[in-house]
């Protein structure tokens, strides 16, 4: 019996990508846009219970996703509703307000999500109830605006206090300067880090700066937001492939956050993937295993913009049948043994999927807890700190019933979040610092789940 996943969108961006993550896995399961099944491989419906319910429906059999869609302004939902999957997702779980959060954090988490929260959780309640063995929550959020940042803050905050047993994952976008569409989105980002620092198990952190990056190399110089989603779902598909399909290892959220998370705060996962193709272009790329494997450590194919050039890895979990790709890991370790920590032994596993992604003949997918990525939020926090110290802005969200006081913890919390990370980046085998030129040369720590998803 699968355990199931109930997945949320929250806000804008996490219905939009929450629409193309759908859009995406429907077709590795061989579905179509109305639910029914047309593939031919067996595996695609062994799992397909962990995000979908399934009913009867004109003597078929339709496969409805275990999902919510939220926001705070109903265009959105209406759009969805009214486009391709608009009969895939049940009516009642399109939850939505009418003022909109209006990029301020506080309107989510307060005043306007406050009014809505009860609807949201009446319906959560209800498709729990209808789940045999939930084994967590899967939210999508961007961090840069009001509704995902400040009304997911608060969902989060009520699952953890109605079901504190279940596993809750987030895809959290963080903004970048180079894209920003507001000027409050570092006030937005660090108050929603500083609540999922204590309410996350799982956080699959995907940066703006980096997506961006990494479309234009695709050939996209201003990329639209639907060629950043499906960039995004196909990063998610990945990482959820060994949960919706057979394997032997990291099959549910709790066994991945045992093999990712070793310490409780620091949970904040960085994926990367390969190969990012561009469109037309699928047919002339092909990679070998052990290309393929090592580009995964490259981190130019990583959608969180930092170096794990410059870093060590805690570990890296997972299996595969695949000899090739266990020797070009081993080489890896061997030629970059200064990148692994060495206080936890057998560091690296990956785990094999024999369903490929749609459109390409294998791919490979990995989730990194690296300390690297501490400079992402040095970033956010920096932006952070220059408005606050200043208290520009800060009366909108007063209006709505803050206190400064909540900014002043959430700096504190970030800056300790950091500070953390450091620690454990300096550790040695013996609990001491790294010495010498090795720890001033390579200075990130880090621990990651790889997969390979192909055909063999």
């Amino acid at each position: 019996m699968p355990q199931e996943i109930l997945n949320i969108s929250i806000g804008q961006a996490g219905n939009q990508v929450g629409q193309s993550f759908w859009e995406t896995i429907l077709a590795e399961h061989g579905l179509d846009k109305d639910g029914m099944y047309h593939g031919t491989d067996p595996q695609q419906l062994e799992r397909v219970g962990v995000y979908f319910s399934t009913v009867e429906s004109q003597g078929q059999v339709k496969h409805i996703p275990r999902s919510t869609q939220i926001d705070l302004e109903s265009g959105v939902c209406n759009r969805i509703r009214s486009g391709p999957l608009g009969g895939l997702f049940r009516p009642d779980t399109y939850i939505y307000g009418e003022s909109g959060a209006g990029n301020n954090w506080a309107k989510g988490y307060y005043t306007e999500g406050a009014e809505l929260i009860e609807n949201i959780l009446d319906v959560l309640r209800k498709q729990i109830e209808e789940c045999d063995a939930l084994q967590g929550f899967q939210i999508i959020q961007s961090l840069g605006g009001g509704t995902g940042s400040g009304l997911g803050s608060l969902i989060m905050a009520k699952i953890r206090e109605e079901v504190p047993d279940r596993m809750l994952s987030t895809f959290s976008i963080l903004p970048s300067p180079k894209s920003a569409d507001t000027v409050v989105e570092p006030y937005n980002s660090v108050l929603t880090l500083h609540q999922l620092v204590e309410t996350s198990d799982l956080t699959i952190c995907i940066d703006n700066e980096a997506l961006y990056g990494l479309s234009t190399r695709l050939g996209g110089k201003n990329p639209e937001f639907s060629q950043l989603n499906s960039i995004v779902s196909q990063v998610m598909a990945g990482v959820s492939t060994s949960l919706r399909f057979p394997g032997q290892l990291n099959g549910d959220l709790r066994k991945i956050g045992m093999n990712l998370v070793p310490f409780p705060r620091l949970h904040f996962l960085a994926p990367s993937y390969s190969p990012f193709v561009a469109p037309g272009r699928q047919a002339y790329q092909t990679q070998s295993i052990p290309e393929l494997t090592n580009s995964l450590f490259d981190g130019k194919n990583y959608l969180v913009a930092c170096d794990p050039r410059f870093g060590k890895w805690l570990t890296a979990a997972g299996k595969i049948q695949s000899t090739e790709a266990e020797e070009a890991v081993l080489k890896l370790q061997t030629k970059s043994d200064h990148q692994f920590v060495e206080w936890i032994p057998d560091n690296v596993s990956i785990t094999l999927c024999t369903v490929p992604p749609v459109g390409q003949r294998q791919a490979a997918v990995c989730l990194a807890n690296i300390t690297s990525i501490k400079d992402v939020f040095k970033r956010n926090l920096d932006q952070f700190s220059a408005m606050f110290k200043r208290k520009a802005f800060l009366m909108w969200y007063e209006m709505e019933g803050m206190d400064q006081m909540e900014f002043t913890e959430a700096e504190s919390n970030i800056q300790d979040l950091i500070a953390e990370y450091q620690q454990y980046q300096d550790a040695g085998l013996d609990g001491e610092e790294y010495e010498g030129t090795v720890q001033e040369e390579h200075d990130d720590v880090g621990y990651a789940e790889s997969s390979i998803q192909g055909e063999y």
